[in-house]
């Protein structure tokens, strides 16, 4: 069993390695946590607010990707915002941290409709851990030692409208490209490449009911060299103080998901994603990610729709 975990785990190494796939982190609770990729997000609602996101993927599997993601944003007034982020992206022996500031500006077309502008700036600290690939059954190519660890700049932009009952939202969360990993004349040539994503989303909020709401939304992802990803997603929320809703990623995920308010400063998320590939489901016991989120201040407006 230690050997299959290990194969699966540099097969799935070698198969970033060669192509160029999604090397950014998904979230099936994605409408709650846009400012990892949008920084017009930032103080969007008029309050400030710390979430904190956790997700473990293919538990079970040793070195499963793991992402824990912690973001603050606050208002400076009624135009302007900030946010801060942290990202911890562990995926194997590829250990990536990202530090970044937002700052958003919004633009008033409406009474009920609002462009926010939005910019990122930043970097990251990638490190290869060549010692994870010591415990596989697999050769360690001397070439790794040459891989280039250290900070890269981030630079990354943002737009999110919002209305009262629907939005928006278009983002490059890293315009800067980058080489990661480059062995050549080795003998084995991998090369991994920090490729452009382009993020976009909406949804829609259909009242069924005085206490009774229809959610529906998308998240739509591309990178240049991977097929176009998306996450579609029914949410039905009630009362204001719960939800539920299922998920497809057409890449062959799944997953279920839950928001629970626990009072007007608190919100508590949970998701559970799968797969619709039977050597994953044999593999490992799903995907779990938590969320927790907390509001200071009062909302600029009634609506709750600017936090997604």
């Amino acid at each position: 069993m230690n050997f299959l975990k290990n194969s699966i785990k540099i097969g799935a190494l070698l198969f970033f390695g060669i192509t160029f796939a999604q090397q950014q982190p998904n979230y099936a609770l994605y409408r709650y946590t846009m400012n990892a990729i949008n920084p017009a997000y930032a103080g969007a609602d008029g309050v400030s607010r710390l979430t904190a996101n956790f997700r473990s993927q293919w538990v079970s599997v040793e070195d499963a990707p793991e992402t824990q993601t912690l973001f603050y944003e606050t208002s400076l007034n009624d135009k302007v915002g900030l946010g801060l982020s942290i990202i911890n992206d562990d995926v194997f022996a590829n250990q990536n941290t990202i530090f970044t500031i937002d700052f958003s500006y919004k633009l008033q077309l409406s009474e009920t409709t609002d462009l926010f502008l939005g910019l990122k700036g930043g970097g990251s600290i990638y490190n290869f851990i060549s010692s994870d690939l010591a415990q596989t059954a697999f050769p360690v190519d001397p070439a790794i030692n040459t891989i280039d660890n250290g900070f890269r700049p981030i630079v990354g932009a943002g737009a999110y409208l919002v209305h009262d009952k629907y939005f928006l939202s278009f983002s490059i969360p890293s315009i800067l490209l980058d080489e990661r990993v480059d062995f050549n004349n080795t003998g084995l040539v991998t090369t991994v490449n920090e490729k452009t994503h382009f993020y976009l989303s909406g949804g829609y909020n259909f009242d069924l009911s005085s206490d009774w709401e229809f959610r529906p939304s998308a998240m739509v992802r591309a990178v240049s060299g991977s097929p176009v990803s998306a996450d579609l997603t029914a949410a039905f929320r009630y009362n204001q103080r719960f939800e539920v809703a299922p998920m497809y990623r057409t890449d062959g995920g799944w997953a279920g998901t839950m928001l629970l308010n626990l009072s007007d400063w608190m919100d508590l998320g949970y998701a559970y994603e799968g797969s619709s590939r039977e050597v994953l489901n044999n593999t490992n016991d799903g995907t779990h990610e938590i969320l927790v989120r907390f509001t200071f201040g009062n909302k600029n407006n009634d609506d709750d729709d600017s936090e997604e």
